[in-house]
């Protein structure tokens, strides 16, 4: 209850200091620091907050998780939605824990969040865990509408085919045009595991039955918000990985193989930038992977980075 009622206060504080910012920390802070980047924009760190920090803290690391400035729990009407307003944010945590070098751990949109970060501030980052991480959006994006479209055709789905060509006419730079193929992927169910396993089932379980849960923190405008804000809004990131690379920052790569949002090429192409032993392709695994396959996703990372 004590601890409970330490971090409430440390949370309020921030608040209070003007901060706007959602974090908690999990471990032993003489450990190695992870900070652990969330998906959106619009997301939070919930799910992995819940299932897996203490976890991951158990294996030897002290874990930071936050949610940036506008999404999730950390409310702010202000807030600009930049990647550059997400590096002040984290630059903070690093002043505010003492930190002169993290580990970082982006998950989805947070991948590229903590790709544009190392770009920036090569020094204040010993390496990069890219977890189910968008590297090239428009990629990512053909690969929904196409992949959709031959099961539309297989099916003979006139309607299905209908809304594909509707979303071909948007601007590929909006966020009408990203929400859509994203919500195109999610009715096609490429965020699930193919077959759940008894322990996925019990984490994803547990945590719909708590009150954490319950009051699931998103921010709708936030996508929109970001694209109308940010000049970078369709990047390719694959051409900053290999300068992090060559200024020998490590690069670790993990991916689920039934992650629908990836086509093998993609996958193949972020293998041959991290490099054969710092990449990871989970079977029965999509883009939740540190719950669709936890142990493995733990075994992993402590490997690579401890």
């Amino acid at each position: 209850m004590k601890k409970l009622f330490l971090a409430f206060f440390f949370i309020i504080s921030l608040f209070a200091n003007g901060q706007n910012l959602y974090i908690k920390t999990y471990g032993n802070q003489n450990e190695k620091p992870i900070i652990f980047i969330h998906g959106g924009p619009g997301g939070n760190s919930t799910l992995f907050e819940i299932t897996t920090a203490q976890k991951l803290a158990n294996k030897g690391f002290y874990v930071i998780v936050y949610d940036r400035r506008g999404e999730g729990r950390s409310a702010d009407p202000e807030a600009k939605f930049t990647y550059e307003e997400a590096f002040k944010d984290l630059n903070f945590i690093l002043k505010k824990y003492k930190l002169k070098k993290v580990k970082l751990i982006g998950h989805s949109f947070g991948g590229l969040v903590a790709t544009l970060y190392t770009a920036k501030y090569p020094e204040k980052v010993n390496s990069l865990v890219l977890t189910g991480a968008l590297f090239s959006q428009q990629e990512t994006y053909d690969h929904i509408l196409n992949s959709v479209s031959t099961i539309a055709v297989k099916k003979n789905d006139l309607a299905q085919l209908a809304k594909i060509n509707s979303i071909e006419k948007l601007s590929k730079n909006s966020a009408e045009y990203r929400k859509a193929c994203f919500e195109l992927a999610g009715e096609n169910n490429y965020f699930k595991m193919p077959n759940p396993t008894s322990e996925s089932k019990k984490l994803y379980s547990d945590y719909e039955t708590i009150e954490l849960y319950k009051t699931n923190i998103r921010n709708k405008n936030a996508p929109l918000l970001f694209y109308q804000n940010e000049k970078q809004n369709n990047i390719d990131s694959r051409p900053l990985l290999k300068e992090i690379k060559a200024k020998g920052i490590p690069i670790y790569a993990i991916y689920g193989k039934d992650d629908g949002i990836f086509s093998s090429q993609q996958i193949n192409s972020i293998k041959n930038i991290a490099g054969k032993n710092h990449f990871s392709l989970i079977t029965n695994c999509s883009h939740y992977l540190f719950v669709d396959q936890q142990n493995k996703f733990l075994s992993q990372i402590k490997n690579w980075l401890n």
